[in-house]
Protein backbone atom coordinates (compact mmCIF):
# COMPACT_ATOMS: atom_id res chain seq x y z
CA UNK A 1 0.00 0.00 0.00
CA UNK A 2 1.41 3.34 -0.86
CA UNK A 3 0.99 6.84 0.42
CA UNK A 4 -2.10 7.09 -2.10
CA UNK A 5 -3.91 4.04 -2.77
CA UNK A 6 -5.72 4.45 1.01
CA UNK A 7 -5.51 8.72 1.53
CA UNK A 8 -5.84 9.73 5.60
CA UNK A 9 -8.84 11.80 3.56
CA UNK A 10 -11.09 8.34 3.51
CA UNK A 11 -11.37 8.04 7.31
CA UNK A 12 -14.56 9.97 8.75
CA UNK A 13 -13.50 13.67 10.06
CA UNK A 14 -14.19 13.26 13.06
CA UNK A 15 -10.54 10.93 13.19
CA UNK A 16 -8.68 12.80 11.41
CA UNK A 17 -6.68 15.45 12.67
CA UNK A 18 -7.38 19.49 12.32
CA UNK A 19 -4.37 19.37 10.18
CA UNK A 20 -5.40 17.01 7.66
CA UNK A 21 -9.08 18.44 7.30
CA UNK A 22 -7.52 21.30 6.54
CA UNK A 23 -4.77 20.18 4.04
CA UNK A 24 -5.77 22.01 0.93
CA UNK A 25 -6.55 19.48 -2.23
CA UNK A 26 -6.49 21.60 -5.37
CA UNK A 27 -3.72 24.44 -6.75
CA UNK A 28 -6.18 26.84 -5.81
CA UNK A 29 -6.98 26.17 -2.46
CA UNK A 30 -2.89 25.71 -1.63
CA UNK A 31 -1.33 28.61 0.69
CA UNK A 32 2.69 29.80 -0.19
CA UNK A 33 5.19 28.93 -2.02
CA UNK A 34 3.98 31.73 -4.52
CA UNK A 35 7.45 31.45 -6.20
CA UNK A 36 6.44 27.90 -7.50
CA UNK A 37 3.01 27.92 -7.59
CA UNK A 38 2.15 31.90 -8.50
CA UNK A 39 -0.01 32.64 -11.78
CA UNK A 40 2.79 31.72 -14.49
CA UNK A 41 5.55 30.02 -12.29
CA UNK A 42 7.57 27.20 -13.09
CA UNK A 43 5.40 24.48 -11.28
CA UNK A 44 2.08 26.07 -11.69
CA UNK A 45 2.72 25.93 -15.59
CA UNK A 46 3.51 21.88 -15.50
CA UNK A 47 0.84 21.24 -13.65
CA UNK A 48 -2.09 23.32 -15.93
CA UNK A 49 -0.02 21.93 -19.01
CA UNK A 50 0.61 18.58 -17.36
CA UNK A 51 4.10 18.59 -18.60
CA UNK A 52 5.57 17.39 -15.57
CA UNK A 53 9.35 17.06 -15.22
CA UNK A 54 11.70 14.85 -12.24
CA UNK A 55 11.60 17.69 -8.93
CA UNK A 56 12.69 17.96 -5.83
CA UNK A 57 10.68 19.60 -2.96
CA UNK A 58 13.51 21.15 -0.26
CA UNK A 59 12.50 22.77 2.98
CA UNK A 60 11.80 22.85 6.57
CA UNK A 61 8.80 20.65 7.45
CA UNK A 62 5.12 21.96 7.34
CA UNK A 63 5.38 23.82 4.41
CA UNK A 64 3.37 22.20 1.64
CA UNK A 65 5.80 19.49 0.07
CA UNK A 66 3.52 16.39 0.41
CA UNK A 67 0.34 18.54 0.42
CA UNK A 68 2.07 20.21 -3.48
CA UNK A 69 2.59 16.47 -4.33
CA UNK A 70 -0.81 15.29 -3.44
CA UNK A 71 -2.08 18.25 -5.91
CA UNK A 72 0.23 16.99 -8.72
CA UNK A 73 -1.57 13.78 -7.83
CA UNK A 74 -5.37 14.89 -8.50
CA UNK A 75 -4.13 17.51 -10.92
CA UNK A 76 -2.52 15.67 -14.16
CA UNK A 77 -3.10 12.55 -15.85
CA UNK A 78 -0.79 10.42 -14.57
CA UNK A 79 -1.17 7.11 -12.69
CA UNK A 80 0.39 8.44 -9.46
CA UNK A 81 2.53 6.23 -6.78
CA UNK A 82 4.01 7.74 -3.10
CA UNK A 83 6.11 5.91 -0.63
CA UNK A 84 7.93 6.94 2.36
CA UNK A 85 11.79 6.84 2.15
CA UNK A 86 11.43 5.42 5.75
CA UNK A 87 9.21 2.21 4.96
CA UNK A 88 10.08 1.67 1.68
CA UNK A 89 13.19 -0.72 -0.27
CA UNK A 90 14.31 -1.49 -3.69
CA UNK A 91 12.08 -4.18 -4.03
CA UNK A 92 8.96 -1.96 -3.72
CA UNK A 93 10.73 0.44 -6.49
CA UNK A 94 11.41 -2.55 -8.94
CA UNK A 95 7.66 -3.13 -8.58
CA UNK A 96 6.25 0.45 -9.25
CA UNK A 97 8.71 0.67 -12.19
CA UNK A 98 7.22 -2.39 -13.61
CA UNK A 99 4.23 -0.76 -13.79
CA UNK A 100 5.48 2.28 -14.74
CA UNK A 101 7.24 0.66 -17.76
CA UNK A 102 3.22 -1.37 -18.53
CA UNK A 103 1.81 2.36 -18.25
CA UNK A 104 4.06 3.69 -20.86
CA UNK A 105 4.36 0.63 -23.06
CA UNK A 106 0.78 -0.57 -23.12
CA UNK A 107 -1.72 2.41 -21.84
CA UNK A 108 0.33 5.26 -23.27
CA UNK A 109 0.55 6.90 -19.87
CA UNK A 110 2.50 8.86 -17.59
CA UNK A 111 3.50 7.30 -13.81
CA UNK A 112 4.74 9.73 -11.62
CA UNK A 113 6.29 8.65 -8.36
CA UNK A 114 6.53 10.35 -5.11
CA UNK A 115 9.45 9.59 -2.50
CA UNK A 116 8.65 11.48 0.83
CA UNK A 117 11.77 11.62 3.16
CA UNK A 118 13.91 10.58 -0.05
CA UNK A 119 17.48 11.59 1.86
CA UNK A 120 16.94 8.78 3.95
CA UNK A 121 17.06 6.17 0.78
CA UNK A 122 20.51 4.92 0.59
CA UNK A 123 22.91 5.14 -2.58
CA UNK A 124 21.04 1.23 -3.66
CA UNK A 125 18.35 2.81 -3.45
CA UNK A 126 18.60 5.79 -4.72
CA UNK A 127 20.58 4.44 -7.99
CA UNK A 128 17.21 2.22 -8.30
CA UNK A 129 15.63 5.03 -9.87
CA UNK A 130 18.40 6.26 -12.19
CA UNK A 131 17.12 4.47 -15.64
CA UNK A 132 13.96 4.84 -14.92
CA UNK A 133 14.00 8.37 -14.56
CA UNK A 134 16.67 9.28 -17.34
CA UNK A 135 14.71 7.54 -19.85
CA UNK A 136 10.80 8.92 -18.57
CA UNK A 137 9.65 5.91 -17.63
CA UNK A 138 8.72 7.82 -14.25
CA UNK A 139 8.51 11.20 -12.94
CA UNK A 140 9.92 11.46 -9.40
CA UNK A 141 8.38 14.02 -7.08
CA UNK A 142 11.30 13.87 -4.22
CA UNK A 143 10.58 15.55 -0.85
CA UNK A 144 13.42 16.51 1.66
CA UNK A 145 14.16 18.25 4.83
CA UNK A 146 18.02 18.33 4.01
CA UNK A 147 19.84 19.57 1.36
CA UNK A 148 19.93 17.90 -1.69
CA UNK A 149 23.30 18.61 -2.31
CA UNK A 150 24.52 16.36 0.69
CA UNK A 151 21.96 13.90 0.73
CA UNK A 152 21.21 12.39 -2.80
CA UNK A 153 23.36 11.20 -5.11
CA UNK A 154 24.77 13.73 -7.72
CA UNK A 155 23.93 11.44 -10.20
CA UNK A 156 20.29 11.41 -9.32
CA UNK A 157 20.36 14.98 -8.76
CA UNK A 158 21.36 15.97 -11.90
CA UNK A 159 18.53 14.15 -13.14
CA UNK A 160 16.07 16.66 -11.40
CA UNK A 161 15.00 19.48 -11.08
CA UNK A 162 15.60 21.27 -7.42
CA UNK A 163 12.66 23.39 -5.71
CA UNK A 164 13.05 25.35 -2.43
CA UNK A 165 10.02 25.82 -0.35
CA UNK A 166 10.28 28.56 2.29
CA UNK A 167 8.76 28.65 5.63
CA UNK A 168 5.32 30.05 5.53
CA UNK A 169 4.91 33.80 6.36
CA UNK A 170 2.37 35.14 9.42
CA UNK A 171 0.01 36.51 6.30
CA UNK A 172 0.21 32.86 4.82
CA UNK A 173 -0.83 31.37 8.26
CA UNK A 174 -3.08 33.81 8.97
CA UNK A 175 -4.69 32.86 5.76
CA UNK A 176 -5.44 28.99 6.74
CA UNK A 177 -6.00 29.59 10.40
CA UNK A 178 -9.27 32.05 8.90
CA UNK A 179 -10.07 29.72 6.17
CA UNK A 180 -10.18 26.91 8.79
CA UNK A 181 -12.62 28.91 11.62
CA UNK A 182 -14.81 29.34 8.78
CA UNK A 183 -15.21 25.91 6.55
CA UNK A 184 -14.34 23.58 9.38
CA UNK A 185 -17.53 21.56 10.07
CA UNK A 186 -16.33 19.97 12.88
CA UNK A 187 -15.42 23.48 14.74
CA UNK A 188 -18.48 24.86 13.54
CA UNK A 189 -20.55 22.13 15.60
CA UNK A 190 -18.57 22.61 18.49
CA UNK A 191 -19.16 26.26 18.01
CA UNK A 192 -15.77 27.98 18.75
CA UNK A 193 -15.63 31.42 18.75
CA UNK A 194 -12.44 32.87 18.12
CA UNK A 195 -11.66 37.20 18.25
CA UNK A 196 -9.01 38.95 15.72
CA UNK A 197 -6.75 39.36 18.70
CA UNK A 198 -6.67 35.70 19.81
CA UNK A 199 -5.97 34.71 15.72
CA UNK A 200 -2.88 37.86 15.68
CA UNK A 201 -1.21 35.58 19.61
CA UNK A 202 -1.76 32.60 18.09
CA UNK A 203 -0.04 32.96 14.72
CA UNK A 204 3.09 35.87 16.13
CA UNK A 205 3.20 33.49 19.42
CA UNK A 206 3.14 29.74 18.23
CA UNK A 207 3.41 29.23 15.17
CA UNK A 208 7.12 29.85 14.33
CA UNK A 209 6.14 29.42 10.17
CA UNK A 210 4.81 26.13 11.22
CA UNK A 211 1.34 25.76 9.96
CA UNK A 212 0.77 21.92 11.52
CA UNK A 213 2.15 22.74 14.36
CA UNK A 214 -0.60 25.98 14.90
CA UNK A 215 -3.36 23.84 13.62
CA UNK A 216 -2.64 21.36 16.27
CA UNK A 217 -2.15 23.87 18.99
CA UNK A 218 -6.08 25.82 17.93
CA UNK A 219 -7.19 22.23 17.77
CA UNK A 220 -6.31 21.17 21.33
CA UNK A 221 -6.97 24.56 22.85
CA UNK A 222 -10.45 24.09 20.90
CA UNK A 223 -11.09 20.61 22.03
CA UNK A 224 -10.36 21.60 25.98
CA UNK A 225 -12.06 24.87 25.89
CA UNK A 226 -15.01 25.12 28.69
CA UNK A 227 -18.49 25.34 27.19
CA UNK A 228 -20.12 28.38 28.58
CA UNK A 229 -23.68 28.72 29.28
CA UNK A 230 -24.46 29.41 25.64
CA UNK A 231 -23.00 26.21 24.75
CA UNK A 232 -19.63 28.08 22.92
CA UNK A 233 -16.40 27.37 23.22
CA UNK A 234 -14.61 30.98 23.32
CA UNK A 235 -10.92 31.16 23.32
CA UNK A 236 -8.51 33.46 24.65
CA UNK A 237 -5.09 34.31 24.66
CA UNK A 238 -4.39 32.69 28.41
CA UNK A 239 -5.93 28.90 26.76
CA UNK A 240 -4.07 29.57 23.86
CA UNK A 241 -0.83 30.33 25.64
CA UNK A 242 -1.48 27.22 28.26
CA UNK A 243 -2.22 24.80 25.40
CA UNK A 244 0.98 25.85 23.47
CA UNK A 245 3.06 25.93 26.77
CA UNK A 246 6.38 27.12 24.53
CA UNK A 247 6.67 28.10 21.12
CA UNK A 248 8.04 25.56 18.44
CA UNK A 249 11.43 25.86 17.13
CA UNK A 250 12.44 24.26 13.95
CA UNK A 251 15.72 22.91 14.70
CA UNK A 252 17.66 19.65 13.61
CA UNK A 253 20.90 18.78 15.30
CA UNK A 254 21.18 17.16 12.47
CA UNK A 255 19.84 19.25 9.34
CA UNK A 256 20.24 22.60 7.59
CA UNK A 257 18.85 24.51 10.69
CA UNK A 258 21.84 23.40 12.65
CA UNK A 259 24.37 24.41 10.31
CA UNK A 260 22.53 27.17 9.12
CA UNK A 261 22.05 28.89 12.69
CA UNK A 262 24.88 28.02 14.53
CA UNK A 263 26.51 29.91 10.34
CA UNK A 264 23.99 33.14 11.15
CA UNK A 265 25.81 33.60 14.79
CA UNK A 266 29.16 33.34 13.85
CA UNK A 267 28.67 35.81 11.47
CA UNK A 268 27.20 37.95 13.97
CA UNK A 269 29.89 37.95 16.22
CA UNK A 270 32.33 38.34 12.99
CA UNK A 271 29.98 41.28 11.97
CA UNK A 272 30.33 42.94 15.63
CA UNK A 273 26.64 42.50 16.46
CA UNK A 274 25.87 40.94 19.80
CA UNK A 275 22.35 41.86 19.39
CA UNK A 276 22.09 39.72 16.46
CA UNK A 277 24.51 37.06 18.19
CA UNK A 278 22.05 36.93 21.17
CA UNK A 279 18.55 35.98 18.74
CA UNK A 280 21.06 33.07 17.34
CA UNK A 281 22.39 31.60 20.71
CA UNK A 282 19.06 31.84 22.17
CA UNK A 283 17.47 30.26 19.47
CA UNK A 284 20.23 27.11 19.47
CA UNK A 285 19.52 27.15 23.50
CA UNK A 286 15.62 26.66 23.06
CA UNK A 287 16.34 24.01 20.70
CA UNK A 288 18.42 22.07 22.91
CA UNK A 289 21.57 22.44 20.89
CA UNK A 290 24.49 20.79 22.73
CA UNK A 291 25.93 23.82 25.05
CA UNK A 292 29.49 22.40 24.41
CA UNK A 293 29.37 22.89 20.60
CA UNK A 294 28.11 26.51 21.02
CA UNK A 295 31.37 27.29 23.13
CA UNK A 296 33.68 24.99 20.96
CA UNK A 297 32.50 27.23 18.41
CA UNK A 298 33.23 30.53 20.27
CA UNK A 299 36.63 29.24 20.48
CA UNK A 300 37.67 29.32 16.94
CA UNK A 301 35.90 32.82 16.44
CA UNK A 302 37.77 33.90 18.90
CA UNK A 303 41.02 32.97 17.21
CA UNK A 304 39.67 32.87 13.64
CA UNK A 305 37.69 36.36 13.61
CA UNK A 306 39.36 38.47 16.79
CA UNK A 307 42.73 36.88 16.79
CA UNK A 308 45.52 39.13 18.20
CA UNK A 309 43.46 42.33 17.82
CA UNK A 310 41.90 41.43 21.59
CA UNK A 311 44.12 38.31 22.60
CA UNK A 312 42.29 37.97 25.86
CA UNK A 313 39.50 36.47 23.75
CA UNK A 314 40.73 33.68 22.99
CA UNK A 315 41.62 33.14 27.12
CA UNK A 316 37.54 33.91 27.68
CA UNK A 317 36.12 31.96 25.10
CA UNK A 318 38.59 28.72 26.22
CA UNK A 319 37.37 29.52 30.01
CA UNK A 320 33.76 29.33 28.48
CA UNK A 321 34.02 26.38 26.94
CA UNK A 322 35.54 24.80 30.30
CA UNK A 323 32.80 26.78 32.69
CA UNK A 324 30.45 25.02 30.49
CA UNK A 325 31.33 21.70 30.94
CA UNK A 326 31.50 22.05 34.52
CA UNK A 327 27.99 24.19 35.00
CA UNK A 328 26.04 22.89 32.34
CA UNK A 329 22.89 23.68 31.81
CA UNK A 330 20.31 26.01 32.36
CA UNK A 331 23.08 28.15 34.21
CA UNK A 332 25.77 27.72 31.17
CA UNK A 333 23.56 30.00 28.96
CA UNK A 334 24.60 32.62 31.46
CA UNK A 335 28.56 32.15 30.70
CA UNK A 336 27.59 31.25 26.65
CA UNK A 337 25.93 34.89 27.00
CA UNK A 338 28.86 36.39 28.34
CA UNK A 339 31.26 34.98 25.90
CA UNK A 340 28.92 35.98 22.80
CA UNK A 341 28.89 39.91 23.81
CA UNK A 342 32.62 39.56 24.65
CA UNK A 343 33.69 38.32 20.89
CA UNK A 344 30.89 40.33 19.50
CA UNK A 345 32.33 43.34 21.37
CA UNK A 346 36.23 43.10 20.37
CA UNK A 347 38.08 44.42 18.24
CA UNK A 348 38.68 42.18 14.49
CA UNK A 349 41.43 40.97 12.78
CA UNK A 350 41.83 37.64 10.75
CA UNK A 351 45.42 38.30 10.38
CA UNK A 352 46.65 35.57 12.21
CA UNK A 353 44.36 33.08 10.43
CA UNK A 354 45.22 34.09 6.84
CA UNK A 355 48.33 33.99 7.59
CA UNK A 356 48.75 29.95 8.27
CA UNK A 357 46.25 29.33 5.22
CA UNK A 358 48.97 31.00 3.28
CA UNK A 359 51.56 29.40 5.03
CA UNK A 360 50.50 26.35 4.74
CA UNK A 361 49.13 26.71 1.02
CA UNK A 362 53.15 27.77 -0.50
CA UNK A 363 53.91 24.47 1.16
CA UNK A 364 51.50 22.15 -0.33
CA UNK A 365 52.13 23.89 -3.82
CA UNK A 366 56.48 24.72 -3.24
CA UNK A 367 57.19 21.97 -0.64
CA UNK A 368 59.68 22.93 2.19
CA UNK A 369 63.27 23.48 1.46
CA UNK A 370 66.23 22.27 4.23
CA UNK A 371 65.78 24.02 7.90
CA UNK A 372 69.17 26.16 8.11
CA UNK A 373 71.92 24.47 10.47
CA UNK A 374 71.71 27.68 12.85
CA UNK A 375 68.41 27.08 13.80
CA UNK A 376 68.58 23.26 14.33
CA UNK A 377 69.49 21.55 17.78
CA UNK A 378 73.25 20.36 18.92
CA UNK A 379 72.49 17.77 21.05
CA UNK A 380 75.45 15.46 20.51
CA UNK A 381 78.94 16.18 19.60
CA UNK A 382 78.50 14.76 16.20
CA UNK A 383 75.39 17.08 15.36
CA UNK A 384 78.19 19.87 16.44
CA UNK A 385 80.85 18.55 14.65
CA UNK A 386 78.18 18.98 11.23
CA UNK A 387 77.47 23.08 12.05
CA UNK A 388 73.74 22.10 13.59
CA UNK A 389 73.21 25.27 16.02
CA UNK A 390 76.56 26.72 14.93
CA UNK A 391 76.31 30.79 14.22
CA UNK A 392 72.78 30.69 16.09
CA UNK A 393 72.21 34.17 18.27
CA UNK A 394 70.27 34.37 21.63
CA UNK A 395 67.66 37.39 21.63
CA UNK A 396 67.77 37.34 25.17
CA UNK A 397 71.44 38.20 24.66
CA UNK A 398 70.71 41.32 23.29
CA UNK A 399 68.99 44.73 23.84
CA UNK A 400 65.26 44.58 23.73
CA UNK A 401 65.85 41.03 23.35
CA UNK A 402 66.14 41.40 19.75
CA UNK A 403 69.07 40.39 17.03
CA UNK A 404 68.46 40.89 13.67
CA UNK A 405 69.13 37.46 11.80
CA UNK A 406 67.76 35.29 8.73
CA UNK A 407 64.81 32.73 10.17
CA UNK A 408 63.59 31.49 6.56
CA UNK A 409 65.36 28.67 4.81
CA UNK A 410 68.21 30.17 2.23
CA UNK A 411 66.32 28.67 -0.59
CA UNK A 412 63.01 30.06 0.10
CA UNK A 413 61.78 33.49 -0.81
CA UNK A 414 60.75 35.48 2.29
CA UNK A 415 57.40 36.25 2.31
CA UNK A 416 54.77 38.33 5.04
CA UNK A 417 52.51 35.67 6.09
CA UNK A 418 51.24 37.59 9.21
CA UNK A 419 50.12 41.70 8.06
CA UNK A 420 48.74 42.74 11.73
CA UNK A 421 45.63 45.04 11.09
CA UNK A 422 45.02 48.51 12.73
CA UNK A 423 43.07 47.11 14.86
CA UNK A 424 42.95 46.66 19.13
CA UNK A 425 45.61 45.36 20.78
CA UNK A 426 47.35 44.39 17.17
CA UNK A 427 48.57 47.77 16.30
CA UNK A 428 50.48 47.40 18.82
CA UNK A 429 52.30 43.96 17.32
CA UNK A 430 52.38 45.41 13.77
CA UNK A 431 54.52 48.49 15.09
CA UNK A 432 56.97 46.63 16.87
CA UNK A 433 57.62 44.44 14.14
CA UNK A 434 58.04 47.78 11.53
CA UNK A 435 60.13 48.53 13.79
CA UNK A 436 62.26 45.57 14.40
CA UNK A 437 62.06 44.51 10.72
CA UNK A 438 62.69 48.15 8.88
CA UNK A 439 62.30 45.81 5.46
CA UNK A 440 59.35 43.83 6.56
CA UNK A 441 56.39 44.26 4.22
CA UNK A 442 58.99 45.69 1.14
Amino acid sequence: MDLFSQSSTDAPKEFMPLAERARPRTLAEYVGQEHLVGAGQVVERAIKTDQLFSMLFWGPPAVGKTTLARIIASETKSEFHGISAVTAGVADLKRIILAAKINRQMRNRRTILFVDEIHRFNKAQQDALLHSVEDGTLVLVGATTENPSFEVNSALLSRCQVFQLNPLSLENIRTVVQRVLVEDSILQVQQLQVADDVVDFLIKNVSSGDVRGTLNTLELAANTCPVNENGERVLTKELIANTAQRRYVNYDKQGDAHYDTISAFIKSIRGSDPDAALHYLARMLEAGEDPKFIARRLVIAASEDIGNAAPMALVLATAAFTAVTYVGMPEAQIILGQATTYLAGAEKSNAAYLGIKEARADIQKDGVAPIPLHLRNAPTKLMAQFGYADGYQYPHDYPDHFVRAEYFPKKMVKKNYYRPSANGFEIKIRDRLKRLWPKRGK
